[in-house]
């Protein structure tokens, strides 16, 4: 793993330029030229977590169509003993995107559970973030169940990195991936950079109460799950249920929770265009369950957060990035393992600046996630030293039929950089890149 540090105290990839050669069509005339006179320049094409994965590669059929393209995901170098573990569970996986952060999740639920000796929400809420710093050090859910049964406070360092989380029940520090789509379309594991955003001393000082003496949970503790099986981002929902369920697995083999294996409902979250999301949390909810991991989306998971807060269960989230539910009134039951984009803009905007960029365009989708995403994007390119001018945001409609028009904004703009914010869309917008001769087609 090569990392190095910046002046901004991020751990950033120091790698050569990864670039696309198509012709600016421009020159120093204000009016331009054409033919002869058009230079060749060299565009950088980026991603972000919602489309940095195998599945985008499967859009694409041939060769080089995708080929350096570069982005950042919420992802920590994973071992090859909780892969291979997770493919024990599920042996199609493609990608392991948001895998460790639900499997942190479920063990997460289950520790603040088990400290406060009841499956009430509304009692062990108050226990979450105290579990992921201070006390002792733990990694693993049977070792942190030990310093519980002692009377101790475990420091639940996850399969995702330290978690630490802060006041809003959110990780102070993250662990991002480098990833690049090869010749073949495919993001190969193995070529991963990794980086860190954050700072660990912003984590929350109150660790909470103490563990509770007794037991007072009348049946086992029920965790449910909102994943995405369809819609948009249906391509992150093999490995976060594989995670969803190796945490299970391991938390029950190690002797449940109060002494009872937990037990676990599960459904699919759609995306935004459906209310497959709200089908699935009201029958979760006549299902009591006592938590309820997701949704992946933060749109999703905007349509479903009150009703599900509202009922007195906990909701943690994998995969929701958005700055939004920082500051959400949830009557302190909404958690989430994935940083928020905050974090995620600081590394993505340091990856573009190392890499030379001094003009960005930006698309994004709108929705919490992509506009959130975008304006961090900018505000740290701006911090980072270039000006608003050479930045252009554009926030475009998902359900489109086409994106024609904001491809033809990139042409004209002809920045160094173009910065991808979005879900399976972004196949078409980066085939329109493709045909205009400013996409990561080589």
């Amino acid at each position: 793993m090569r990392t190095r540090t910046t002046a901004r105290g991020i751990a950033v990839l120091g790698a050569a330029l990864l670039a696309v050669t198509a012709c600016g069509g421009g020159s120093d005339d204000e009016g331009g030229s054409s033919g002869s006179d058009s230079a060749e320049k060299q565009i950088n094409i980026y991603g972000t977590d919602g489309n940095m994965g195998n599945a985008l590669g499967e859009d694409f059929t041939e060769d080089g169509e995708l080929a350096g393209m570069k982005g950042t995901t919420p992802l920590t170098e994973l071992g090859s003993d909780f892969t291979d573990r997770l493919l024990e569970i599920d042996p199609k996986l493609q990608d392991y995107n948001y895998a460790g952060e639900t499997y942190d999740a479920v063990v997460i639920t289950a520790l603040a559970a088990q400290m406060a000796g009841t499956n009430d929400a509304n009692v062990f809420k108050t226990y979450v973030n105290g579990v992921t710093f201070g006390g002792d050090k733990c990694e693993d859910f049977a070792s942190c169940s030990e310093i519980i049964a002692g009377g101790g406070n475990p420091d639940y360092d996850g399969i995702s990195g330290p978690l630490a989380f802060a006041d809003a029940g959110e990780p102070a520090v993250a662990s991002f991936g480098i990833l690049q789509f090869a010749d073949d379309n495919t993001i190969h594991a193995e070529d991963n950079e990794y980086v860190f955003a954050g700072d660990e001393a912003n984590a929350a000082s109150d660790e909470g109460p103490a563990p509770a003496t007794a037991v007072s949970a009348a049946g086992p503790l029920t965790i449910g799950y909102l994943l995405p099986e369809t819609g948009n981002l249906a391509f992150l929902g093999p490995p976060e249920v594989a995670g969803f369920a190796l945490a299970i697995k391991d938390i029950n083999d190690a002797g449940g929770v109060f002494g009872q294996p937990v037990a676990q409902q599960g459904g699919d979250s759609g995306d935004t265009s459906t209310d497959t999301a709200t089908q699935t949390v009201d029958r979760l909810l006549q299902a009591g369950v006592n938590a309820i991991v997701g949704a992946a989306s933060s749109g999703v998971s905007q349509t479903v957060i009150d009703t599900i807060t509202g009922a007195g269960v906990m909701q943690i989230s994998p995969a929701n990035t958005s700055d939004i539910f920082t500051t959400y009134n949830d009557n302190g039951l909404y958690f989430r393992t994935a940083p928020p984009d905050v974090l995620q803009a600081r590394a993505l905007s340091d990856l573009i600046l190392e890499d030379g960029n001094n003009t960005v365009g930006i698309l994004a989708l709108n929705d919490p996630y992509g506009t959130g995403l975008a304006e961090n994007t900018l505000n740290n390119l701006v911090e980072g030293g270039l000006s608003e001018d050479d930045i252009k945001s554009i926030i475009y409609d998902p359900q489109a039929a086409n994106f024609d028009s904001e491809v033809q904004q990139m042409v004209e703009l002809n920045p160094d950089a173009i910065v991808v914010i979005g879900f399976e869309e972004s196949s078409k917008i980066i085939q329109g890149l493709n045909a205009q001769g400013i996409g990561p087609q080589r």
